[in-house]
């Protein structure tokens, strides 16, 4: 039996996962870094604290459910595979994750979060086969809200191409923006999408795309007029993750008609929600990591470990 430890202090959730190669299983324990009623994220220096504070929590509870031998330890230290990717609340995995390295005697691989969302949403969808080909994956989060072209690569497992983007605000800001306007508490993904839901009509949502890429501050705009006009907030909710979903799917229909037909798979914490969920595996069949795969997690790290180990010792 060989395992493998993954560990991910991103900027709003610290996480721990364990991948079993012979089984295929997956354990893993995760908890949102706290934020205050009515604010929108954290600085810095505040999510660095507390994920001091939480990941000895976390790791101590996930080998309470798991007492076998570590292989290898695999940890993300940036947020994307880019030249100048950096954000302090990595170093925290980062410190940790050699000091068990180092006192375990096992190997220490190092990967970007966003390979570790890519890896998780394939993991959870059940196409691990994708791992050897190309395909598009679209990683939307608070962080980020890009179209990325990945390929196989010997060395990074993926060769990650930056094909679209958001020229403003990710989709997760928009949606928390929106949440905490409306009195929700941060992260307002989830609820959000249950006052969504309360609105039957329909919307007709125009999405601003510049050459493939999307513009999302018009919409933070659009529902602070209805929010101010005195609409609902079930059809404010549904207004924001509506905009949010056909700005997605325009985004990748200029993909397909640029680059050509390609599987697509889609991560990151807005893409656990129903709604743009629903329409978008409808149109384009694609795949979906799982909720909790969706939203920051070690889980992806744990199995990208175990891919690099394989690749250097041939296991």
């Amino acid at each position: 039996m060989s395992c493998f430890l993954g560990i991910d202090t991103s900027n709003y959730t610290t996480s721990a996962s364990v991948y079993d190669s012979e089984s295929g299983k997956m354990i893993y324990r995760k908890k949102l870094l706290p934020v205050k009623k009515g604010e929108c994220g954290l600085r810095q220096s505040d999510a660095v604290f507390h994920h001091v504070q939480q990941l000895p929590d976390i790791v101590d509870d996930l080998f309470r459910e798991f007492d076998q031998k570590i292989t290898a330890i695999g940890v993300s230290i940036r947020p994307r595979d880019v030249e100048g990717s950096y954000m302090p609340c990595f170093t925290v995995g980062s410190a940790a994750a050699r000091i068990l390295s180092s006192v375990m005697k096992v190997p220490l691989y190092t990967f970007s979060h966003q390979c570790g969302h890519i890896a998780a949403a394939v993991y959870s969808a059940g196409c691990m086969d994708l791992i050897d080909k190309s395909f598009y994956a679209f990683h939307v989060s608070g962080g980020t809200t890009e179209a990325l072209l990945v390929k196989p690569d010997k060395e990074r497992i993926f060769d990650v191409t930056l094909a679209a983007k958001t020229l403003d605000l990710n989709a997760g800001q928009l949606i928390d923006r929106v949440g905490v306007m409306l009195g929700l508490s941060f992260p307002c993904g989830a609820q959000l999408e249950k006052l969504a839901a309360g609105y039957q009509g329909k919307i007709n949502a125009r999405p601003t795309i510049k050459d493939g890429n999307c513009c999302l501050s018009g919409i933070e705009n659009i529902c602070r007029r209805e929010f101010d006009k005195g609409s609902s907030e079930e059809y404010i909710s549904a207004l924001c993750l509506k905009y949010v979903e056909a700005s997605i799917s325009a985004m990748c229909d200029c993909l397909i008609e640029k680059q050509g037909q390609l599987p697509v798979i889609f991560a990151g914490g807005v893409m656990s929600d129903r709604i743009i969920k629903d329409h978008l595996q409808k149109k384009y069949n694609s795949y979906f990591a799982m909720p909790d795969y969706s939203t920051d997690n070690a889980s992806g790290t744990a199995l990208l470990c175990c891919l690099k180990h394989s690749m250097i010792y041939k296991v």
